[in-house]
C-alpha cells in the first residue's frame, strides 16, 4: 500500500491574490517564465474592467508603479500576446483581454480547488 503523505492549507484572499494565484499556476505548468511587473500587469488587466483598452492600461500601469513608462507596459503586452496570454482586438488592436483558455475566475466568490500528487516509485 501506497502512503501519501497530504498538505492542506486554507486561506482567504483578496480577489487580486486568487486572480494572481491562477496566473502563477498557469505560467508554472505551461512552463512560462514572467517578471513580476509582468504578472502584476496581467492581474491588473484581469481585475480591473476599465483597463481594457491599451492606453488605459499602460497608464493604470504606470501610476501603480507595475511599469516605469507606458512603452514598457507595451513591450510586455506585445510578447505576452506572443505567449498566447493576451489578445488584442477591435480597432487597431487596442482592446485587450486575458486569453480565453487560461480561464482566469475573477467574478463573484471563487474557492480554488486544486489537487496535486507526486509519485514516486519505489526502487527494488
Amino acid at each position: 500500500m501506497t502512503q501519501v503523505n497530504q498538505v492542506l492549507k486554507k486561506c482567504v484572499m483578496t480577489k487580486w491574490e486568487v486572480v494572481k494565484y491562477q496566473l502563477l499556476t498557469y505560467c508554472f505548468f505551461n512552463k512560462l517564465h514572467l517578471s513580476d511587473a509582468e504578472i502584476e500587469c496581467l492581474v491588473l488587466l484581469a481585475t480591473d474592467d476599465n483597463v481594457n483598452e491599451l492606453n488605459v492600461l499602460c497608464k493604470k500601469a504606470c501610476e501603480m508603479n507595475i511599469f516605469k513608462t507606458p512603452q514598457s507596459v507595451r513591450n510586455s503586452l506585445n510578447k505576452l500576446e506572443k505567449k498566447g496570454i493576451v489578445t488584442k482586438k477591435g480597432k487597431n488592436r487596442k482592446k485587450l483581454s486575458i486569453d480565453d483558455a487560461i480561464g482566469v475566475v475573477k467574478d463573484g466568490n471563487v474557492l480554488l480547488n486544486y489537487n496535486f500528487l507526486s509519485v514516486e516509485t519505489n526502487k527494488s
